[in-house]
């Protein structure tokens, strides 16, 4: 199976060695996107806006790869203080529509760049 990298220029650029998404066959690996403006590189200010912006950011991605977040069978959800949890649910139902994908949320120390939130994904394309 070959695997395809990629890109959109609608998300922000990878801040490290890794892609922002691979392709293997119908599956689509989504790297964890942040707060950062595809635009200005730039952390959004707030947890409502960051959150926004991370589901924004894979959007571009996902749809880069062929799919939308509808595809996406597997989220993680990275967050710095897990009191914001339900403004993660609030937010995530206006990206998706049921049936939901799997998720986990894992509370963390830090995340790059001062982040408060980081997701990624696994798209599933028919």
């Amino acid at each position: 199976m070959t695997r395809q990298i990629v890109h959109t220029d609608a998300a922000p650029r990878a801040i490290g060695p890794y892609s922002q998404a691979v392709r293997c066959g119908n599956t689509v690996y989504l790297a964890g996107q942040i707060g950062l403006d595809p635009a200005t590189m730039e952390m959004v200010a707030g947890i409502d806006r960051q959150i926004h912006r991370v589901f924004e950011n894979l959007k571009a991605v996902a749809a880069a790869a062929g799919g939308s977040l509808n595809d996406a069978v597997k989220l993680t959800v990275y967050l710095t203080d897990l009191g914001n949890f339900a403004r993660v649910n609030e937010i995530m139902a206006t990206f998706f529509s049921a049936p939901y994908p799997a998720r986990v949320a894992v509370g963390v120390s830090s995340l790059p760049r001062g982040a408060l939130v980081e997701v990624d994904a696994i798209l599933h394309l028919e």
